[in-house]
């Protein structure tokens, strides 16, 4: 069996490539062909675009990887021919005509953490400890705050046109401590998907706090070449 060597990476809101950092480091070592895209979180096609130009430059197949938003846009992005498999990770999984708010539609969301302002979205760092980083230290929790980007407010009714999860083989990672994106959410994505589906007791963004169970789905992932 041969290993699928190129693993594109794909981040989510008020992220950029580095929150793939672990992750990206191990898989070089390793002697993967490693991406990590920078989403300008503009609007949909904006971050499709971004996810495009990378497929554009590899060679040969690729595994892509979604966390969070990132998971709109690979499955939108990821009908391309050069990708093999996808990786949702805590990642929102929508079918063709639907947007963020339909998937959340039924469950709360914590929108006192939230902050709208010339057209996108802030995350406060109160938000960013107890929904996004909260079983991460409190160092990281700053540092996240820090860097983070804003998405446009457009994204939350942003719709994909395509579904690649249906064509593609698919791996899901549940993070069953997530604040961010409801569990019950992603188990019933993951369900829909009909992916291979493992569960971490992680928060939100296990690429930083548990990349090595990450890593292994991404491992298995290449494998399947």
């Amino acid at each position: 069996m041969k290993r699928i060597n190129n693993i594109v990476l794909v981040h989510g809101f008020w992220a950029d490539g580095s929150s793939y950092n672990q992750i990206t480091a191990q898989l070089l070592a390793e002697g993967y062909a490693a991406i990590a895209v920078q989403n300008p979180l503009t609007s949909l096609a904006d971050d499709v675009a971004a996810t495009k130009r990378i497929l554009n430059r590899i060679e040969g197949q690729c595994i892509l990887v979604g966390h969070s938003w990132g998971g709109t846009v690979i499955t939108e992005a990821g009908n391309d021919e050069k990708v093999s498999g996808l990786v949702y990770i805590a990642a929102l999984a929508p079918d063709a005509g639907e947007s963020m708010v339909d998937l959340f539609s039924e469950y709360e969301t914590p929108s006192q953490y939230f902050q709208e302002q010339e057209g996108f979205i802030w995350i406060s760092q109160e938000g960013i400890e107890k929904i996004l980083a909260n079983d991460l230290p409190a160092e990281k929790a700053a540092l996240i705050y820090a860097t983070q980007t804003p998405a446009a407010a457009s994204l939350l009714t942003a719709k994909t046109t395509t579904t690649a999860w249906r064509n593609k083989p698919n791996w899901y990672i549940v993070s069953s401590q997530d604040q961010a994106v409801p569990p019950e959410l992603q188990f019933n994505l993951a369900e829909r998907m009909g992916a291979k589906t493992v569960v971490l007791a992680s928060g939100h963004i296990p690429t930083i706090s548990h990349a090595s169970e990450v890593l292994e789905v991404i491992r298995e992932a290449s494998n399947m070449g």
